[in-house]
């Protein structure tokens, strides 16, 4: 088998940490764009996770090639973009806010010669001798057992969590592996209802998303939708309770952005829930949100 462009990358499994620890390597997840690098000829194209050609979009990245220490190769890595505190940030990615940063993070192939049949500590030494780093790209360090001790400085340092990799695992491209876990670090949070979006299909009964809110010295301040965490128990008892309370007045201190309040219902804002959320985003609205529970 001989890899061209494009590839699709492996894909993690979302997980916790394993409890055979020591036979896993433990690298910082990074959060960004899932990218591969297809250096050839003295010159790099750059492949997203779902096959697209993105080379244009990243000229900062354009002399890539000349750090990597072989005429051809297949890097897979993250890009990302770093805010002022040196921390990966997904919304300033999404802007492409500042130049990106590639993350380098396994190797496909060098020199013609696929790599995905090696084991991934035999990878990973490889990776380390192939891409020197530039002012735009590295190899971020691994480790060896102790996945415990990078999830805690993970979370003290706010980064979004941890990739565990089984030793001796094999790079499939294209494919879903428990061999690479996600294990990322989730905050909770109390937030006010002030409103929900109907819902669509098998809960066109019910209600889609629950839009929140947190309040500050303006009042309610607008912080998106929820719109996972329920059975049909509990998307029952929420609904009967919004429809209550449903008011034609929007609560928030200013109306949210029409995807959301285009067919709002709003509510009286008397209801505390706590959710489960990877992260407040820049325009403070709650990332990768689940509900987890009302608050008496």
């Amino acid at each position: 088998m001989t890899l061209h462009f494009p590839v699709a990358p492996m894909k993690a499994a979302i997980g916790t940490l394993p409890h055979d620890d020591e036979a896993w390597a433990y690298e910082i997840k990074y959060d960004g764009y899932r990218t591969l690098a297809f250096v050839r000829g003295g010159a790099t194209r750059w492949q997203s996770s779902n096959l697209i050609d993105v080379t244009a979009k990243y000229p900062e990245l354009e002399d890539f090639a000349g750090s990597v220490n072989a005429e051809s190769a297949i890097v897979d890595g993250e890009l990302v973009v770093l805010d002022e505190n040196g921390r990966p940030n997904f919304v300033l990615m999404q802007q492409h806010a500042t130049q990106v940063a590639f993350y380098a993070f396994d190797v496909l192939s060098v020199n013609g010669h696929d790599t995905i049949g090696l084991p991934y500590e035999n990878r990973r030494e490889l990776l380390g001798g192939l891409v020197e780093a530039g002012q735009n790209w590295m190899v971020p360090a691994h480790q060896i057992g102790d996945g415990e001790d990078l999830v805690a400085a993970t979370v003290e340092s706010g980064l979004e969590g941890v990739m565990a990799k089984r030793l001796g695992s094999l790079y499939v491209p294209g494919k879903r592996s428990p061999n690479w876990r996600k294990v990322k670090n989730r905050h909770n949070v109390e937030v006010v209802i002030g409103g929900f979006t109907p819902g669509t299909g098998n809960r066109s009964d019910s209600f889609g998303a629950l839009l929140v809110g947190v309040p500050d010295e303006n009042g309610l301040r607008f912080a998106g939708g929820v719109g996972t965490g329920f059975n049909q128990r509990r998307l029952a008892e929420l609904t009967k309770m919004l429809k209550a309370r449903h008011t034609k007045e929007c609560p928030f201190s200013t109306l949210p952005p029409r995807e959301y309040s285009r067919d709002a219902m709003w509510v009286r804002p008397n209801l505390r829930a706590l959710v489960e959320i990877a992260e407040f985003t820049n325009d403070g609205y709650v990332r990768h949100s689940s509900f987890i529970d009302l608050i008496e």
